[in-house]
């Protein structure tokens, strides 16, 4: 699952690599398709169900066409930039998703109908009615959540060194809206009522704005033109930038009256008291080849007081390392998207310090890791709703 839902920024982020790890890469896939279509297709169709020959047979020809076809759709959607053929993809790789995950928990439960004196085709068959009930409730479900304009998770962090003017200070952050092969408009324009209603001093977008270029995408991002804030609307590239036009995305930002910290840092003032507001690129900038674009906390913070607390906007909960080692009070990330669909956030941890939420780090340095505002490839949140976060800072009492 992990390389499959990598492997449209695959397709784009490494067009160069040498042919033993296109190979490498190539043969990965192909297990984890096998492996996610073939346990379904046991599960529900040869474990013993005794189905009649033409049922087994029309349905493992509908299993192998849609595994065969489902790496074709994926790299002409997300490879040669079809939002058709990534519609279907991304649609099919979470329901294949849902049920190779029930279907490896229908076959314990089998197990224990077995141990239980339940005999096939008994057996077998109210493992499948099991898994199939469960599997259809939780993407319709999913697919309502995905959809849903995301909900406000309220979030106070204290912070030792915030000057008592700060107190109070409320910060909205939206990460991940990731707009796509899906026409999401309204969904944007719902984002952005939300935002406004919150009254907020600083709004702060940390990344993966869009799976598309500019000009795909022009009318989902237009409501954030509209998004309004008291003292700053400020933006950082996440790692699909860099393989949906990085550059015109910053430029586009900027033109809708954002601030891209793009290595570099504002200041914000109120009741005589200051706060910095930094921002790095994404960790993967550095691959893209952009002049300029890589992780810099020193550029991004070159001329700062030290004495003033520091606010960072960096796209991956991976970079608190280098938000540590610079004294960072706070830093804002999302990217994890919370795992996005259960119980793929185990595979989210193998390589991120932090799921989701309020986390510390250091003496000094707090994380907060957004679920994400959208979604990306699968149109199914499960068990890992989306959410637009308001964080108000405090200073100790």
């Amino acid at each position: 699952m992990l390389a499959l839902m990598s492997v449209g920024e695959a397709v784009e982020s490494e067009p160069k690599r040498r042919s033993p790890r296109r190979a490498i890469f190539g043969f990965v896939v192909l297990a984890v398709v096998a492996l996610l279509f073939g346990v379904p297709l046991v599960t529900l169709l040869w474990s013993g169900n005794d189905w009649p020959l033409g049922v087994e047979l029309a349905g493992t020809a509908l299993v192998v066409l849609a595994a065969l076809g489902f790496p074709v759709l994926m790299f002409r959607g997300h490879g040669g930039h079809s939002d058709t053929a990534s519609r279907i993809a991304d649609t099919l790789l979470g329901v294949v998703w849902v049920l190779f995950t029930w279907s490896v928990i229908g076959q314990a439960f089998g197990l224990a109908l077995r141990l239980a004196g339940v005999d096939d085709p008994v057996r077998s068959r109210v493992v499948t009615a099991v898994v199939l009930l469960i599997a259809s409730v939780l993407l319709l479900w999913g697919y309502a959540e995905a959809m849903r304009v995301s909900r406000v998770r309220r979030v106070d962090v204290t912070i030792p060194r915030l000057g008592p003017g700060l107190d109070g200070l409320r910060v909205v952050l939206i990460t991940d809206t990731h707009y796509g092969p899906i026409d999401r408009t309204r969904w944007s324009q719902g984002v952005t009522k939300v935002i406004n209603s919150l009254d907020p001093d600083i709004v702060a977008h940390t990344g993966d704005i869009a799976d598309g270029e500019v000009q795909q995408r022009l009318s989902m991002a237009a409501p954030l033109a509209d998004v309004q804030a008291r003292f700053a609307r400020v933006y950082v590239t996440g790692n699909h930038e860099y393989f949906s036009g990085a550059l015109g995305w910053v430029e586009h930002m900027t033109s809708l009256g954002w601030d891209a910290l793009h290595n570099r840092h504002l200041v914000v003032t109120r009741g005589g008291d200051s706060l910095i507001v930094a921002g790095v690129d994404d960790r993967t900038a550095a691959g893209s080849g952009l002049p300029g674009h890589h992780t810099d906390h020193e550029a991004a913070l070159a001329g700062a007081d030290p004495s003033l607390p520091i606010l960072l906007l960096a796209h991956q909960p991976h970079q608190i390392t280098g938000a540590v080692s610079h004294g960072v009070d706070l830093q804002l990330s999302g990217h994890t998207h919370g795992g996005q669909m259960w119980p793929f956030h185990y595979l989210v941890r193998l390589d991120q310090p932090v799921l989701q939420g309020l986390s510390r780090h250091s003496e000094r340095t707090q994380l907060y890791t957004s679920r994400g505002t959208g979604f990306w490839g699968p149109p199914f949140r499960i068990f890992a709703p989306s959410e637009i976060t308001l964080l108000t800072l405090h200073t100790p009492r």
